[in-house]
């Protein structure tokens, strides 16, 4: 059986039908449901935190200063080490939305960024810091119109990663979700992406991602390699968005067509600025070029650039494949308010 055929044959089983390997329907919200979770949100959690001391430090510079290769602190914004930015917050901020309404619910998500804007929630240390324009461009507009249809940014130049880097939770909820069509999970995660970024470029991205990580759920169990999981779900990606409306962005995505051309790029042709593209294109060349979370993650932050947003994009999709215990331990114990995340995760 070819790799594609095991991928239709799992996300089938797994996925759509939501069927348990001992043959029994699984519930909306199971424990393997909520392990599922936590895989995913401490994956995205530790590469940010990984990655924020050297955010903005360039390749170069990365290399004069020294490859990182373990959990540090200070740096860019002087935060002791496990200090985890935006990119966690929004993620959990979101998460704690669906953890308390059970749905995808834009206006309290966008409430829960406010809180998180103005008032220190979500945060480590009571503060919101790194945070991108276009995020705050809409979250003020939100702040002053309550109006979810405008907020998010529509322009060309607005296509950063800050939606990106949230979708995670969305994603992992609607991969639980029992009797959902991806064009339904995919509305919804459209709009929740565009609450910030509502360029389509940035929906093709979350909705990308979306497929990944909901191959990884079905064919990790299977011993797939991940290269074989990440392909299933760019393949099920590009074949959703293969519409007349979507051509001209989709050519955008062209590298990610052929991963076996993708994998042979070397990495002066991997980009790891804000920029969507770039992001996910670095995320995945990350995953694609090792076999332990660990080392996706510190190559993910030796790229450089926007260091902590690529590892946790990276991130999200290691945690789902290699599991949270194979998370090295003393990153983990680094984290900042652990046993809160953990318990948002685990939704106690």
């Amino acid at each position: 059986m070819t790799g594609m055929a095991i991928c239709r044959m799992a996300v089938m089983q797994r996925i759509t039908g939501r069927i348990g390997k001992n043959g029994m329907q699984k519930g909306s919200m199971h424990m393997n449901d909520r392990k599922m979770v936590l895989d995913g949100m401490m994956g995205l959690v530790v590469g940010d935190a990984l990655g924020c001391p050297v955010q903005f430090l360039d390749r170069e510079e990365l290399r004069e200063r020294g490859a990182v290769t373990k959990m540090e602190g200070y740096g860019t914004y002087n935060m002791p080490p496990g200090t985890w930015t935006d990119d966690s917050s929004m993620a959990l901020a979101t998460l704690a939305s669906i953890n308390e309404q059970n749905r995808i619910d834009l206006r309290d998500i966008m409430e829960r960024f406010l809180d998180w804007e103005f008032h220190g929630a979500y945060t480590p240390f009571g503060e919101a810091f790194d945070e991108g324009n276009t995020c705050s461009n809409a979250i003020y507009k939100y702040r002053d119109s309550h109006d979810l249809a405008t907020c998010g940014e529509t322009g060309e130049y607005s296509n950063g990663n800050g939606a990106l880097m949230r979708i995670l939770p969305v994603c992992l909820y609607f991969i639980q979700k029992e009797g959902i069509s991806d064009a339904d999970a995919l509305r919804q995660i459209h709009l929740a992406t565009g609450l910030t970024h509502n360029h389509l470029r940035c929906h093709i991205a979350s909705g990308l991602y979306y497929f990944m990580a909901k191959a990884i759920v079905a064919m990790a169990p299977e011993k797939a390699e991940l290269k074989t999981c990440i392909q299933c779900g760019l393949e099920q990606g590009f074949a959703f968005y293969h519409a007349p409306e979507n051509l001209a962005e989709l050519m955008h995505f062209h590298r990610l067509r052929n991963l076996n051309e993708f994998f042979s790029l070397p990495e002066d042709e991997i980009q790891s600025d804000g920029y969507v593209l770039h992001a996910l294109e670095a995320a995945i060349w990350c995953l694609l070029h090792t076999n332990r979370f660990r080392d996706c993650l510190l190559r993910a932050v030796n790229l450089g650039d926007d260091t902590d947003t690529i590892a946790a994009i990276a991130g999200g999709l290691a945690g789902l494949y290699y599991h949270y215990e194979a998370m090295p331990a003393e990153w983990l114990d680094a984290i900042q308010k652990r046993d809160w995340i953990e318990n948002l995760c685990l939704n106690k």
